[in-house]
């Protein structure tokens, strides 16, 4: 089997990151994680993907300036020279421009911690509380030029439990994105192989 070759993008501490590389690491999986990118230097998920024996670059966008096109072409580069196939964004608190999610479109996949088309954007779980939602939980789906708008692949769904707060909500969230990804990534990965 021929593994797809995929890329994570990162701004933090990467906990989604880890989830799909620990995942990649059976031997069943469609996808291998080639590379990891962040644009900031001093993200903790740079050491932990090196703790697990991935290759991890920053691409630091200060240089850039507001010339997101220019840092976006750096970010490339690496995408071209580690051979990736698939971008998968995991934390990435940068908004793509759309010449560069139309060069990835169909293999480049986001996850939300919302079940979208419901709050997109941040402070989805202070929203989904504010709104009075019996449910919450996240969706991945794949990256349009529109913010958190592109097709769905998955969504997994948790309780909103009474006395919930943002951070007990996004804590129960986050767990249930630990599972979706690795999965939907497999499974899209599949579908276009």
């Amino acid at each position: 089997m021929t593994r797809a070759r995929v890329a994570i993008l990162i701004s933090g501490t990467g906990s989604n990151m880890v989830a799909l590389i620990e995942a990649a690491r059976e031997s069943s999986c469609p996808y291998e994680v080639v590379c990891v990118l962040s644009n900031k230097p001093e993200a903790p998920g740079l050491h932990r993907a090196r703790d697990l024996g991935v290759e991890a670059i920053a691409v630091n966008q200060a240089p850039f300036g507001k010339d997101r096109a220019a840092h976006e072409a750096a970010l490339q580069a690496e995408l071209v020279a580690h051979d990736v196939e698939w971008v998968a964004l995991a934390g990435y608190m940068r908004l793509l421009t759309p010449d560069f999610v139309q060069s990835w479109q169909g293999r480049l996949i986001n996850i939300h911690p919302s079940l979208l088309p419901r709050f997109p954007g941040l402070d989805t779980h202070r929203r989904a509380l504010e709104a009075g939602d019996k449910e919450a939980g996240c969706t991945v789906h794949h990256v349009v030029a529109e913010m958190d708008a592109g097709p769905i692949i998955a969504q997994a769904r948790v309780p909103v439990l009474p006395g919930d707060t943002g951070e007990t909500l996004a804590a129960r969230v986050l767990k249930a994105e630990h599972g979706l990804y690795p999965s939907a990534l497999a499974d899209a990965v599949q579908t276009v192989a």
